[in-house]
């Protein structure tokens, strides 16, 4: 499927910063809370990401990561997730999370 330029732009893709993570048992499939901070603009957002394969709690404040700030909150479990946070699949398909190569600022849009 192609989609216009104007499509694309609807997806507001953010840098931000993880704050804290924690460990979420009661997730179907091994997951960590995420505290991310995106900025004056945005403030603290929560997530959760099936990422335990390669990230710990502890590895992960501090880590800046891409993610989907403009979807709806949807409920996982007992936490309501605000955002999405992007990763790609390895080799494996474990989930490697998408990050500036760069020090860039919290808050930026990616274009």
């Amino acid at each position: 499927m192609t989609i216009s330029f104007d499509d694309f732009m609807k997806v507001d893709i953010r840098v931000g910063q993880i704050l804290r993570a924690e460990p979420f048992p009661e997730a179907r499939k091994p997951a960590i809370k995420l505290w991310v901070d995106f900025g004056p603009e945005l403030g603290e957002k929560k997530s959760s990401a099936q990422i335990t394969k390669h990230y710990t709690v502890e590895d992960l404040p501090g880590r800046k990561v891409m993610a989907v700030v403009n979807f709806p909150p949807r409920q996982i479990g007992p936490v309501m997730s605000e955002v999405l946070v992007l990763g790609v699949p390895d080799a494996d398909g474990e989930v490697v999370l998408l990050t500036p190569d760069k020090d860039v600022p919290i808050g930026g849009r990616m274009y």
